[in-house]
C-alpha cells in the first residue's frame, strides 16, 4: 500500500430507476407501460434511488471490473442464505440496500442489479457503479446515467401537475424525477482501513483531525455537485464501528471481546462531521441547498448495540467471523467452512455484517424514530416528502 498522499472518498456506485411520482406531478396512463412501479398500500414514494457505497452495499458490481484490484465476493459461501446465490454481495444474505429496498417496496423484491454487468444496458442501465472515486463516480453519473435516463423518461414519460398542466420530457425529469429521488451515501470505512491506518505512521500520515476534515470537506463538495444536478433527498449512513470488526480485532491481535478504541474514536470522529453536515443543510444559516433534506443514519450506533448487547438482539458471537476467512482477514476462503446458524453470527466475513444485522440496520433507517439512530427523520419520512 502506498503512502498517504491525501484523503479520497472511495465508494461504488448504483443508481436504481423505482418508479415515477411527484406531489405536484403524476404519471399519465400513457407512461405505464415504461413505469416500474413499488408495491401498494400506504408505502414511502420515491422516484428512483441511487446508491454510493462501498462493498457494504455492492451488489455484484466487481464481478465484472477488470484491472481494478477490486475483490469479488462471487463465490460460495458468499450468498449461502441469498436466494440467488453467491452474486457478488458481501454477506451471506442482503446488504442494508436490499433490506432497506425491500421496505421501500422497490421492484424484484428491492434487489438491484449492477449496472457494471454488460447485460445492464438501456433500461437496465438506470442502475450502477464501479471501484472510483466519489468524484470519478459523479462525473460517470453526470456523463452516462443522466442522459441515459433522460433519453428513455424524455419518450416515455407524460405527467400531469395539480393544477392540470400537462409535462413531459425534460421539464418533469429535471422538476419532478430527480428532486423525488433518494440519493444514498454508504460510507464503508475504507479510508480510514485501506489509507490512512495503513500507511504506517510515518511523516507523510496527516493527524486524524486533518485527514478527516479533508474528507468531510470533500464529502461535502460531492454533496453540494450532486446537488447542482439535481439530488434534492440525501441519506448518510455513518461509518460503522470499524474497531469492533474481526478484521480489526484480528490484525491487532486482540485477546478479548473489546474493540480497538482508536479505530472506533476515527470512526466516531467522522460521523459527528457527518451529523453536523446533515444539521446545517437542513435548514441551517450555512446551508447552500436550498430544498435539500438530510438524513443521517447512525450506523455506528445501532451495530453497537448489537455488539454490546447481544443477548437482547440474538446474537452470539460478535468478535469472530461466520466464515474462515482468507489470509487477507477480510474475505471469506472459497467454499471454506461456515457457522452452521448465521443469524446467531454479527459479521459474517472479516468486515461485512450478516444478513440479520443488515436487515436491522435497514428497519432503524427506514423507520426509526430515535434521533440517536436517525436524524432528523427516518427514510420512510424523506422519501414522502
Amino acid at each position: 500500500m502506498a503512502k498517504l498522499v491525501g484523503a479520497t472518498l472511495y465508494l461504488y456506485l448504483f443508481p436504481l430507476l423505482l418508479h415515477l411520482h411527484c406531489h405536484q406531478c403524476k404519471p399519465a396512463a400513457a407512461a405505464a407501460s415504461f413505469v416500474v412501479h413499488g408495491g401498494g398500500g400506504a408505502t414511502a414514494k420515491a422516484a428512483a434511488v441511487f446508491v454510493f457505497g462501498s462493498s457494504l452495499v455492492d451488489n455484484g458490481n466487481n464481478n465484472h471490473l477488470n484491472g481494478s484490484g477490486a475483490v469479488r465476493a462471487d463465490y460460495a459461501p458468499y450468498g449461502v442464505d441469498f436466494p440467488l446465490g453467491a452474486t457478488g454481495r458481501f454477506s451471506n444474505g442482503r446488504n442494508v440496500i436490499d433490506a432497506l429496498g425491500e421496505l421501500l417496496r422497490l421492484p424484484a423484491a428491492g434487489l438491484l442489479p449492477p449496472f457494471a454487468d454488460p447485460a445492464t444496458r438501456g433500461r437496465a442501465a438506470l442502475h450502477g457503479g464501479e471501484v472510483l472515486s466519489l468524484k470519478q463516480q459523479i462525473t460517470n453519473f453526470e456523463a452516462v446515467t443522466l442522459p441515459d435516463l433522460r433519453a428513455h423518461l424524455q419518450g416515455a414519460t407524460t405527467a400531469t401537475t395539480t393544477t392540470g398542466h400537462k409535462m413531459k420530457g425534460q421539464d418533469f425529469f429535471d422538476q419532478c424525477y430527480l428532486p423525488k429521488s433518494l440519493f444514498i451515501i454508504g460510507t464503508g470505512g475504507n479510508d480510514y482501513l485501506l489509507n490512512y491506518f495503513n500507511a504506517g505512521s510515518g511523516p507523510t500520515r496527516a493527524p486524524l483531525s486533518e485527514f478527516t476534515s479533508s474528507l468531510l470537506t470533500k464529502l461535502s463538495n460531492h454533496l453540494q455537485r450532486l446537488y447542482d444536478l439535481g439530488a434534492r433527498k440525501f441519506v448518510l449512513f455513518s461509518i460503522q464501528p470499524l474497531g469492533c470488526t474481526p478484521v480489526v480485532r484480528t490484525f491487532l491481535n486482540a485477546t478479548s471481546d473489546a474493540c480497538i478504541e482508536p479505530m472506533n474514536h476515527a470512526a466516531l470522529l467522522f460521523n459527528s462531521g457527518l451529523r453536523s453536515i446533515v444539521k446545517n443543510h437542513n435548514g441551517g444559516v450555512r446551508s447552500h441547498m436550498p430544498g435539500a433534506s438530510f438524513v443521517y443514519v447512525n450506523s455506528y450506533k445501532i451495530i453497537s448495540d448489537i455488539i454490546q448487547h447481544p443477548a437482547k438482539y440474538g446474537i452470539r458471537k460478535t468478535s469472530r467471523a461466520c466464515c474462515e476467512v482468507s489470509r487477507g482477514g477480510v474475505l471469506c476462503q472459497k467454499g471454506g467452512p461456515i457457522c452452521s446458524d448465521r443469524t446467531k453470527y454479527a459479521f459474517f466475513d472479516g468486515l461485512h455484517p450478516t444478513d440479520v444485522v443488515n436487515a436491522r440496520l435497514a428497519r432503524k433507517a427506514y423507520g426509526s424514530n430515535s434521533p440517536d439512530k436517525v436524524y432528523p427523520i427516518n427514510v420512510k419520512k424523506l422519501a414522502m416528502l
